[in-house]
């Protein structure tokens, strides 16, 4: 459909959260903070991780992908989101809108899948211990890396695609802070039925199929804790599974939320709540989750600044 009579939109305006210019520098602040210990301390999980020898086996390797991926997804949406904040017009032109969109999406996609490899990995160190080492070896880890990163690319590229191939020929206003699928799309001037049909499709595979892998894993490490004689080693084996748990509950719980629920329950205030839940909030708690409830990970970073401390005197 072409525009006809009218003007297509070329930008886009986001109302984001107020219009009270001292509440949009406070939000700025707190903002900033929270992209600052995001960046540190995924990357600080990405280091130790790559660095520490007792850390290279497939969990944290695994680990390292979704710090990057954190990283990668949290640029996306946080720097923009950060200048909109001072800015007394928060535009975005269309093509930005739809890079944005498109790295939304592929990397969110990626990450859901990511996730399930990792909820795999737990069920074959648990339920197959003896084999561990044969099945995930560094080939098949890496292939599981690149197949969930490159697992976001045909969701992400149908989805901006098809979005931005729609007529926007009316209002530009975008009741969000970042160019997500649903505010977007009320703008478009013609019926948009089949889109939402496809979306709700692509949708419940790229969150429900790896989440239904995520059920199935844990259901069989759960049946097999509960089978180990000694309380030891049971509470062993969950604490190797408590940080990814978490971390699952974190992302699906807001992602679904914001996603599975019925448009009519949907004000644009609470959209924008559970969109920071797992937009920038998620992506802080991770490295902490992991770094708190995890020892290894702890004595790794004490054994890395300890080196490098050492190290400095060695110069000195």
């Amino acid at each position: 459909m072409i525009c006809e009579n009218q003007t297509r939109v070329t930008e886009f305006i986001f109302l984001s959260f107020t219009n009270n210019p001292e509440m949009q520098v406070a939000l700025f602040v707190l903002f900033l903070v929270i992209y600052t210990v995001t960046l540190l301390g995924n990357f600080l999980i990405v280091t130790v991780t790559g660095v520490d020898p007792a850390l290279q086996t497939p969990m944290y390797f695994f680990l390292r992908n979704l710090s990057l991926l954190e990283v990668c997804f949290t640029l996306v949406m946080v720097p923009k989101m950060l200048v909109d904040l001072l800015s007394r017009r928060k535009i975005i032109s269309f093509v930005g809108c739809g890079t944005q969109m498109y790295f939304f999406f592929f990397f969110g996609s990626s990450e859901c899948f990511l996730l399930s490899m990792m909820a795999y990995d737990r069920f074959v160190a648990i339920c197959n211990p003896l084999r561990y080492s044969v099945i995930m070896n560094k080939s098949l880890c890496l292939w599981m890396a690149v197949g969930s990163w490159m697992s976001g690319v045909p969701v992400s590229m149908l989805q901006t695609a098809w979005m931005m191939a729609l007529p926007f020929c009316g209002p530009n206003t975008v009741d969000h802070f970042f160019c997500d699928g649903p505010p977007v799309l009320k703008l478009v001037t013609q019926d948009t039925t089949t889109y939402e049909m496809q979306a709700l499709a692509s949708t419940l595979l790229f969150i429900m199929f790896p989440f239904s892998l995520i059920l199935v894993s844990y259901s069989r490490i759960i049946t097999t804790i509960l089978r180990m004689p000694s309380a030891t080693g049971r509470q062993k084996a969950f604490s190797t599974c408590s940080s990814h748990l978490i971390v699952v509950s974190l992302f699906y719980g807001t992602a679904s939320l914001t996603y599975l629920r019925p448009k009519s329950n949907q004000s644009p205030e609470s959209k924008k709540l559970m969109s920071l839940s797992y937009t920038v909030i998620t992506p802080m708690l991770n490295p902490i989750i992991y770094s708190l409830r995890n020892n290894e990970v702890k004595g790794a970073v004490k054994r890395t600044f300890t080196r490098k401390v050492l190290q400095k005197l060695d110069v000195v």
